[in-house]
């Protein structure tokens, strides 16, 4: 791996994957969390429509597809406040929407773009310079915004009506942290692709709330994990020659399933280890009212 920093390519892949990690580990915490998968899956796959119309419109595609999933997250965030109960059906619609829209505008541009495989499946090793820049400024904006409004967060991820009592405005804390979360999932299209940004977003989160007792520590544990697994992921991809995006979903989803296993035979283990209950002894509670 270090052989291989000696072009320029590799390095900036490897800023790339680092700034991904920390993105997708703040990003990925309030995912986690606040139980909103679906809704980021949903913004996922609706940058596809933003993807499509850049390519029919020659708009610059950070701009295109920024601009197309803020206003499907803005939708979805709105519909899923205000109709909880069908917020799924609701959220599904935009969701094959958003993905039609960009097959549509795809159909009616001249040519075919080889450079969409690279949104789809990801290409990590062709981030150009500029997009570093991007993906460094829009890192220190979702960084900074949760660090300041961190209470709030925190109060909105575990008691939203303790958070509305105490009079922190949920209702557009809610929004900003969806439209952050339309930003991250643009910015780490080009990582993993569309198709596997949820388990960056969603898999190092997930390992690593069994094990810290906060969320910043959450989040910094998860952003540590998550360049773990870019970085082993960036380098199995080099020496196999295998596709970047799917090679760092592997190793993650490998760590996953494996970490999982662990804990349930640890869990088991436990169990078996911790006296039983008096009810379970055949003893009687004693009755003090007769």
């Amino acid at each position: 791996m270090i052989e291989l920093l000696q072009y320029e390519f590799m390095r900036n892949a490897l800023l790339a994957g680092l700034l991904a990690s920390v993105i997708c580990g703040v990003m990925g915490t309030l995912v986690v969390t606040n139980r909103i998968v679906f809704l980021s899956g949903g913004i996922a796959h609706a940058a596809y429509g933003g993807i499509g119309m850049s390519v029919y419109f020659h708009w610059p595609y950070l701009a295109g597809a920024s601009g197309f999933s803020v206003v499907a997250a803005w939708l979805m965030a709105a519909v899923s406040m205000k109709n909880k109960h069908r917020a799924d059906t609701v959220i599904g619609v935009i969701w094959a929407m958003g993905m039609a829209t960009g097959i549509i505008f795809l159909d009616l541009s001249p040519g075919y773009n080889v450079d969409l495989i690279a949104y789809l499946f990801g290409s990590i090793i062709a981030v150009p310079d500029f997009h570093l820049w991007i993906m460094l400024v829009m890192a220190g904006v979702i960084v900074g915004l949760v660090f300041f409004f961190y209470n709030d967060f925190l109060a909105l991820s575990y008691d939203e009506e303790f958070a509305k009592i105490r009079g922190v405005p949920t209702g557009v804390l809610y929004i900003l942290m969806i439209v952050m979360l339309a930003v991250t999932v643009v910015m780490v299209i080009q990582i993993v692709g569309l198709i596997l940004v949820i388990a960056l977003l969603t898999i190092p989160p997930y390992i690593v709330e069994k094990r810290v007792n906060s969320l910043a520590r959450m989040m910094i544990g998860a952003s540590l994990l998550g360049a773990v697994f870019t970085v082993t992921g960036l380098w199995i991809s080099c020496v196999y020659n295998l596709t970047s995006g799917a090679a760092i979903i592997m190793v993650a989803g490998t760590v996953f399933f494996v970490t999982t296993g662990i804990d349930r035979v640890t869990g088991r283990y436990k169990r078996k280890k911790a006296p039983p209950e008096p009810e379970h002894c055949g003893l009687t509670p004693i009755n003090h009212n007769k």
